[in-house]
């Protein structure tokens, strides 16, 4: 990780900037679709480990699992596993407790929400499944191409996980130091905003539509 991109990460952590807000700075866009918090009150930032579930099998995950990095953010995406759970406890107990990852996000099902959940533990998922893909070797490699491009796409990444869902930052946008000015300037926006409802009582189309505070600025 470069000194840019922890930069942007200790900035959204130090500030609790939300998903919401990391959305805004890039242009309304980042959302990883279909996933919600499983356990609620968990705010998690950090550089995004990308791996694959493919063909109703969840072999190749256990595989890639062995080189989990401590502290980032296990983005796991289903490929053609239909309504499957891609795991449960067991893989969320070793990823999460012992090779201390930061969080796990699932674009697909999990299995054993039950002790998930008593857990407390930092997970996004897209629902719950009892129905788990099978633990067999693949009979045919992960697409080449698809591998190629979503690694290129999320190494050097940052997600941002809270109640409201998951953002992740691109490579070159978290390797930006623009986008650190960026997020300070939707800090100073909002508490601008939050001031002018609650100190002058404006309503939210005096201050978000006609932005009058710029009225004593200009």
């Amino acid at each position: 990780m470069n000194e840019v991109t922890a930069r942007v990460i200790d900035t959204i952590r130090r500030n609790r900037i939300s998903s919401t807000e990391v959305a805004d700075c890039l242009g309304k866009t980042g959302a990883v679709t279909g996933v919600a918090a499983l356990n609620p009150g968990h705010f998690q930032v950090g550089p995004v480990q990308w791996i694959y579930a493919y063909d109703e099998s969840n072999w190749a995950v256990h595989e890639q699992l062995r080189d989990t990095r401590e502290g980032h953010i296990i983005l796991v995406e289903a490929f053609d596993c239909g309504e499957r759970a891609i795991f449960g406890e067991l893989v969320a107990k070793f990823v999460l407790l012992y090779r201390q990852a930061a969080a796990i996000v699932v674009q697909g099902r999990l299995r054993d929400v039950p002790r998930l959940r008593k857990e407390n533990w930092p997970v996004w998922y897209e629902g719950p499944t009892p129905i788990g893909c099978f633990n067999r070797k693949h009979e045919t490699p992960f697409p080449a191409d698809v591998l190629a491009e979503r690694r290129a796409r999320y190494e050097g990444a940052v997600a941002v996980c809270d109640d409201s869902g998951v953002v992740v930052i691109p490579p070159d946008v978290a390797s930006d130091p623009a986008f650190i000015e960026k997020l300070n300037w939707i800090e100073q926006q909002e508490d601008l905003w939050f001031d002018c409802i609650d100190g002058k009582k404006w309503d939210t189309f005096e201050t978000v539509c006609l932005k009058r505070y710029r009225e004593n600025a200009e």
